[in-house]
């Protein structure tokens, strides 16, 4: 999904009555939530307690901080939008999230039996060496610094908003100011930590969208039919809103773009290597399930809320004075949260406040966990392999400087491409966790001649295909939305290189192992035993 900017226009759907008491209460929030997280931080010096928290986590907590790893700012700001200025279109997104942890749960049982946590651990299950875990390496930095520069720039855009300087100069300043304190958590964050910010962010989340819902549904007299109607109405298409086609990035790209967008969407937030590692952290396989099977409950909810958060921005704020305000609409909920309840009232301010609240919540722990999976798959899959000699201290020392290192990179990135339509970014990140995660995890957990030469094929074939593919598509040249609309290379007809990336990645795995089948793994039976019970096979069975 391609995501813009907000426009440099002043904006201040505050007004000066409230803008006071909504910055005070705002900070009070983060200064409250940065004291806590830092309380609850260990000071341990294991790195498995720090990565996994010793796999520890009981079903209903990790459930809850799977449901959290799915509230980012991306989805908490980019799908209602995506609903409010297309209706229809944006809608299938919001199932998106939904059918991801249903990949996910078939995938769990065997990630948590297999022993391993990150993809170097994972892909070394069929492919012994080095290699294998630097190309594991390289895939999750090339997953993660995209998310980390789109989760820091919304951060900036939503704060800027709040304070009614929602210029370009403002929205740099306070991305660096936000990311700065992100940055700060991260540096000392575990998995524990992280977890127990998702855990609260969830209910806190729900309960600001299921207020915003109500709200606007007292607008139209309880009756959904006419919040729609409105909705429908005050669009800027009201003939073709409930229909597909209103999504005007994929114009004239076919139905198969848009295929090809949810399928990267699913498939790449399934395997992402920070859900993985807390996959990883269940007590036992069957946990692991019942921990996804929770996280789609709650998620479920979040997806519906969504979807009734976007229609109701359009019903009472309007599609256009949104579409003026944010050519994306990730400004509605905030907007929503603005307009629900009359000027100067005490409501309006704790509503404004709240969703300011959760849009930061959601990008202190959805960045924190992204920024420490990747920092974890760097202290554990390559300093931890090296020839050198190594300590438990300092490999956690190199955790923490690769997180402050990451948080710097993509914060420094973000405010650098803050004029520049770089969304697609999403969509890059997506497709090469679809393309170079989800075909070696498959081959490896089911596909017996599987072996290094397969997954090295794979996983760098993917790559390279996600990136050129990338590169010569609409994103980046030749359309009014693209990185440059001036120039013209955009010879890949798709958005999604993952449409052509994932079959690909599938064949160069298939056709790497069978050329080179003296280097399958003998001990495969062994492997499925233990994917399937969790178990190593007794000595001389």
């Amino acid at each position: 999904m391609t995501l813009h900017v907000l426009s440099s226009a002043q904006v201040d759907p505050i007004g000066s009555d409230a803008r006071g008491p909504v910055i005070v209460a705002f900070l009070v929030f983060i200064g409250l939530s940065l004291l806590w997280v830092f309380n609850v931080v260990t000071q341990e010096d294991h790195p498995e307690r720090l990565y996994i928290a010793d796999r520890s986590l009981s079903p209903v907590f990790n459930g809850f901080a799977m449901a959290g790893e799915q509230i980012s700012a991306v989805t908490l700001l980019a799908i209602p939008g995506a609903i409010t200025l297309f209706g229809y279109d944006g809608f299938g997104y919001a199932v998106d999230i939904l059918i991801t942890l249903g990949v996910t749960m078939l995938m769990s049982q065997k990630v948590r039996n297999s022993g391993r946590y990150t993809l170097g651990d994972l892909f070394s299950l069929r492919a012994s060496g080095t290699a294998p875990r630097i190309a594991a390496a390289i895939v999750t930095l090339t997953i993660a610094i995209p998310l980390l520069l789109i989760q820091l720039r919304a951060a900036g855009i939503s704060t800027a908003l709040v304070i009614g300087m929602s210029t370009d100069e403002a929205q740099v300043v306070c991305t660096v100011l936000m990311g700065c304190l992100v940055a700060c958590f991260a540096a000392v964050a575990d998995l524990r930590g992280t977890s127990l910010l998702h855990v609260v962010k969830v209910p806190i989340t729900l309960v600001t969208l299921a207020v915003l819902t109500l709200l606007a549904l007292g607008k139209f007299a309880w009756d959904p039919g006419s919040l729609l109607s409105a909705a429908v109405n005050n669009s800027v298409a009201p003939d073709a809103y409930l229909s597909p086609g209103l999504w005007p990035y994929t114009e004239g790209l076919g139905p198969l773009n848009s295929f090809g967008d949810h399928m990267v969407l699913i498939l790449g937030t399934a395997v992402a290597p920070h859900l993985l590692l807390r996959v990883s952290a269940s007590r036992n396989g069957r946990s692991a399930r019942r921990s996804v099977s929770i996280a789609v409950g709650l998620v479920g909810v979040f997806a519906l809320l969504l979807i009734t958060t976007g229609f109701a921005a359009a019903a009472v704020v309007g599609s256009k004075v949104i579409g003026a305000v944010d050519g994306n609409g990730q400004s509605s909920p905030i907007l929503l949260a603005s307009g629900v309840l009359g000027d100067g009232s005490t409501g309006r301010v704790a509503l404004i406040t709240a969703m300011a609240c959760v849009v930061f919540l959601a990008v202190l722990s959805t960045t924190t966990s992204v920024a420490f999976a990747a920092a974890v798959s760097f202290a554990h899959d390559v300093f931890g392999r090296s020839k050198h000699s190594r300590t438990d201290t300092g490999e956690v020392l190199v955790l923490r400087l690769a997180v402050v290192v990451l948080c710097v990179v993509g914060l420094s990135l973000s405010a650098a491409t803050h004029r520049y339509p770089v969304d697609f970014l999403v969509t890059f990140s997506m497709s090469v966790a679809a393309s170079c995660v989800f075909p070696p995890l498959v081959y490896s957990f089911f596909w017996r001649s599987f072996n290094h030469k397969g997954l090295l094929w794979s996983v760098y074939g993917g790559l390279l295909l996600c990136t050129v593919l990338m590169f010569f598509s609409p994103s980046v040249s030749g359309t009014e939305y693209a990185l440059w609309p001036e120039a013209s290379f955009d010879w890949f007809p798709f958005q999604t290189p993952g449409l052509i990336a994932v079959p690909a990645a599938f064949f160069l795995g298939w056709l790497g192992s069978i050329i080179s089948p003296d280097d399958a793994e003998p001990e495969f039976p062994a492997i499925e035993y233990r994917l399937l019970t969790g178990k190593e096979v007794e000595q001389g069975r």
